[in-house]
């Protein structure tokens, strides 16, 4: 057990320095976005959702508008995103010549 703990630190030394920054990033993210909610809901609850619903609707509008969503979450996104602007689809409108 040893041995693969030894290989596991080598691996984790040969990683470059902006992938640490990222960790960092997206850790401290994390952190800042609990603490941010713990005095959301001690406000009010009825602002605590809010703030959580606009946030989860910003996030799913923005996996709708660029197509990158979880994989779970396809088959959903699939039936929905016929409804609403696509990236994909502005990009191929402006490619096309206009109509005299």
């Amino acid at each position: 057990m040893l041995l693969l703990a030894v290989t596991a630190v080598d691996q984790m030394k040969t990683l470059p320095p902006d992938v640490w920054l990222k960790i960092a990033i997206v850790i401290g993210g994390f952190i800042v976005a609990i603490l941010v909610f713990r005095k959301i809901m001690k406000m009010n609850k009825v602002i605590g959702g809010i703030v959580v619903f606009v946030a989860a609707t910003v996030i799913f509008f923005s996996w709708v508008y660029n197509r990158n969503e979880p994989k779970f979450l396809t088959p959903l996104v699939d039936r929905i995103a016929p409804f609403f602007p696509s990236a994909g689809a502005y990009n191929a409108k402006q490619q096309t010549a206009p109509k005299p």
